[in-house]
């Protein structure tokens, strides 16, 4: 847990090839309610336990095992800070506040 009792959350980089146009447009989808498209099939997706788990079961209703692949690297905290990047912004957590 945060300091602000928020869920603790820890960035994946995810990565997909899927060769089907409609299924990878269908991921593509999904993922961009969990992240930020960084890459033509790269999301960056700060997660807590149970977005992570939410994320794979909806992945998993629109994948085909034998032909699509997804995968999730986590990155920890201290190589989150390690990361360089060139051309564009680091990772960074968006944080929302409702009033």
């Amino acid at each position: 847990m945060s300091p602000l009792g928020e869920p603790a959350r820890t960035l994946y980089v995810v990565a997909y090839d899927i060769p089907d146009d409609r299924r990878r447009t269908r991921v593509h989808k999904i993922l961009s309610g969990f992240g930020k498209w960084t890459q033509y099939s790269v999301f960056e997706c700060f997660l807590s336990e149970k977005e992570r788990v939410a994320l794979m079961e909806k992945l998993k209703r629109v994948l085909k095992a034998r032909e699509d692949s997804v995968r999730l690297y986590p990155l920890c905290k201290a190589c989150v800070e390690k990361v360089e990047t060139l051309g564009s912004e680091k990772p960074k957590e968006e944080k929302v506040f409702i009033v």
